[in-house]
């Protein structure tokens, strides 16, 4: 690993911790005097748990540390010595092992400052959008992916942002339009093969509920619907007018069908997990959940990521995110 000038801190809640994180090779690095701060750990908890992490498979060692030559002051003299440092996956694989607040919440930032970066990235983006020509916004769209992968890459939520923006670029081409305010529709798919039934869903919920209960990951709250607010959201995207669908496209169907659950809390409980798993019975129900390829429009992580975009974004950005999950619907490549 050579010596990199990008560097961003870190600091705790309280202000104890304060870290330069090296960021190099689309990810951040951390050397062990470094981790042991930050975990608020002795040198050999540190070691011992790195040492597991390899021993256990749940990391490969050539992947996840590097050697940088750093200069260190011994007495009077000035040696150069090889310093290990440690990428993020190691990082949050320590956190995980390491029952700490600062664990907690350096996990917290490194999941936080991503989906900042996009979100904030995009949202300044959009203030520039009326000034500057379509290869100034592609530039511009490059240099927020390129912050992004910089920065911390081991969350799934990190991936899935990637995902989104990587593996859809005919979608992001057309969120930077000329025009900041218009992202065309599609005309999508209007063959309905099934019509999402408000007693099967409910029933599908429940059976959901059933099994993360039976694994711990779900309490007696997990689905409990709040005063028609799931019914509500099957009415919306089936609403006619005039015998005519408002929502014509099972494309649109299905991305208000997850922002409604999300955006609008239909349930006490799991609102995200809900609408995401609707979602994808819904697309697969009606046979558009794959590309010509076979490959799924939507993967698991930027499923996750959609979600969270969606709980993320301004009521009035819900136009934006429905369109955006029309279009990467619409990918068939």
């Amino acid at each position: 690993m050579q010596e990199t000038q990008n560097v961003v801190l870190y600091t705790d809640d309280l202000g104890q911790v304060s870290l330069e994180v090296s960021l190099e090779h689309e990810t951040v690095w951390l050397s062990q005097k470094q981790l042991c701060e930050l975990f608020d750990r002795d040198k050999s908890v540190i070691s011992r748990h790195i040492k597991n992490i390899y021993k256990e498979n749940e990391l490969e060692e050539i992947s996840t540390v590097a050697k940088n030559a750093t200069v260190q002051f011994e007495g009077l003299r000035e040696v150069i010595r090889e310093v290990e440092f440690y990428n993020l996956d190691m990082i949050i694989s320590l956190g995980y092992r390491v029952n700490s607040k600062r664990a907690t919440e350096f996990r917290k930032w490194a999941t936080n400052v991503l989906k900042q970066y996009l979100i904030k990235g995009y949202a300044l983006n959009q203030q520039r959008l009326s000034k500057q020509g379509l290869n100034e916004l592609t530039a511009t769209m490059e240099l927020v992916r390129k912050s992004i992968e910089t920065k911390e890459l081991s969350s799934n939520e990190a991936k899935g942002l990637l995902d989104i923006i990587n593996n859809y670029a005919k979608t992001w081409a057309l969120l930077q339009g000329y025009d900041s305010d218009k992202l065309d529709a599609l005309q999508g798919t209007c063959e309905e093969r099934f019509v999402l039934n408000y007693d099967e869903a409910k029933h599908a919920i429940s059976e959901i509920k059933k099994d993360l209960m039976s694994k711990g990951d779900a309490t007696e709250l997990f689905g409990n619907e709040k005063a028609g607010e799931f019914k509500g959201a099957l009415l919306n995207i089936y609403q006619t007018f005039g015998g005519v669908d408002l929502l014509p496209s099972i494309e649109e169907k299905a991305a208000n069908l997850l922002y409604y659950i999300i955006k609008d809390h239909a349930f006490s409980d799991g609102n995200k997990r809900i609408g995401s798993f609707l979602f994808i019975l819904f697309l697969h129900k009606n046979g558009i959940a794959y590309k010509s390829n076979s490959e799924p429009k939507i993967n698991d992580n930027a499923l996750v990521s959609l979600a969270l975009l969606v709980a993320s974004s301004e009521p009035s950005q819900k136009e934006l995110m429905v369109k955006l999950i029309v279009n990467i619907l619409s990918e068939t490549d």
